[in-house]
């Protein structure tokens, strides 16, 4: 598969909104994952981009360019919630298609922020009665 560029929204806390995949970087890509985004999820007070320029064009198109911040440490939270997904891209060897890295991206974004505990908040004891009680609910949405 040729080299595919994978988009994410995360919200304040770290939680994945949307994934969605494309070919190119370019303003058109951009503007249909902005707009898709918005649409699903509202506007947003503030929009933090690394410093592509596909986003402000995109962001000029939408009426948006006022609220984009970019920074040198401000897009960590998009950068680091890639982490998990790159590591099991990496084991499953890269996708073939892009219809199914595009499902898988949807799929693991939902199962990410079910089990994503947060653990450095929590002691051993609530982490264990958190993470048990999200595994309950996730079989009862499966049975269902």
């Amino acid at each position: 598969m040729r080299r595919t560029t994978f988009w994410r929204a995360v919200d304040h806390e770290g939680e994945v909104l949307e994934g969605y995949v494309t070919k190119r970087r370019d303003r058109k890509a951009a503007l249909k994952f902005l707009s898709k985004t918005m649409k699903r999820c509202g506007k947003p007070e503030i929009i933090v981009t690394d410093l592509l320029r596909s986003y402000g064009a995109a962001m000029k198109v939408i009426g948006n360019a006022d609220r984009q911040e970019t920074g040198r440490w401000l897009n960590n939270r998009a950068e680091n919630s890639h982490l998990p997904f790159r590591r099991k891209e990496r084991a499953m060897l890269r996708f073939r298609h892009m219809r199914s890295l595009q499902k898988f991206v949807s799929v693991h974004a939902s199962v990410y922020n079910h089990f994503n505990q947060e653990r450095h908040h929590y002691s051993r004891a609530n982490f264990k009665l958190n993470r048990t009680a999200a595994l309950a609910e996730w079989r009862d949405l499966c049975a269902a």
